[in-house]
């Protein structure tokens, strides 16, 4: 082969290798590109993943808050039921007390009316009547009288000792009692025992026991007893005071209506 032709050669294969070398190093930058665009690709991928479980995490966090409102607003509209019912009742109740105290204020213009009726009833009844523990017992409509025209004392309580009242005249009629007082005679006031069983037999004797009387109340006056009923008078003072045995005693009778 000639010189030229050798240095042809040797040129040709250093353009070649140019050529080659050339082309390599255009697909390794075209490489290097592809490399750093997936790098980007990756990295904005990894970004927007990041974003998109922060917006799902942000969504689930919402999705319970609504749950836990729905739930709560449930519990709220329950109780909100619960107390309406509540209100509804203590509305009735209120318009029920308000219809009894305006049955109240009725009732109390017939009831005061009605109270002083009985208590004059009662005091002429008493007046009438066989006068066994009679100061106690005017003393006591008395105290009633002034119950009345007392404004602390309530209506209903001023009803109460009314009925009470008439109460205890009514047990008069079942008691066998005794009492020391005052006999008033007429010319003379001496202190004596009285005795009554109920309101059949009302007797009175002198301390000294020598002398008796029974009350006679269609003469609403005392007579006196004859020696026979000395005894049997002591006896049921006796008896009443429980110094003896309940027995069978002799009392005259001189009850109201007797003739």
């Amino acid at each position: 082969m000639s010189k030229l032709s050798k240095k042809s050669l040797i040129a040709s294969t250093i353009i070649g290798a140019l050529a080659f070398s050339a082309s390599n190093f255009a697909a390794a930058d075209a490489l290097t590109k592809l490399q750093k665009a997936e790098a980007q690709i990756i990295k904005a991928s990894s970004k927007s993943q990041s974003k998109i479980d922060n917006i799902y995490e942000q969504t689930q966090e919402l999705l319970a808050e609504y749950r836990n409102t729905v739930d709560e607003a449930d519990v709220l509209r329950g109780y909100n039921d619960h107390v309406q019912l509540m209100v509804d009742d203590q509305k009735a109740n209120i318009k029920s007390l308000q219809d009894q105290i305006a049955g109240i204020d009725k009732t109390k213009q017939g009831v005061v009316p009605l109270m002083y009726k009985m208590i004059d009833t009662l005091e002429k009844f008493v007046d009438l009547d066989v006068p066994m523990n009679i100061d106690a017992r005017k003393e006591r409509i008395a105290a009633l009288r002034d119950v009345m025209g007392d404004s602390d004392v309530s209506v209903s309580e001023q009803f109460r000792l009314v009925l009470e009242a008439y109460e205890i005249e009514a047990n008069y009629g079942t008691i066998f009692g005794v009492y020391q007082g005052e006999l008033d005679l007429g010319d003379r006031t001496i202190t004596a025992d009285f005795v009554h069983m109920g309101r059949i037999s009302f007797v009175a004797q002198s301390l000294d026991m020598k002398n008796a009387w029974v009350w006679n109340n269609e003469q609403r006056a005392w007579e006196a007893l004859g020696d026979e009923y000395l005894k049997p008078v002591t006896d049921a003072v006796r008896m009443a005071r429980k110094q003896l045995p309940l027995d069978l005693a002799k009392l005259p009778v001189f009850a109201a209506g007797a003739k």
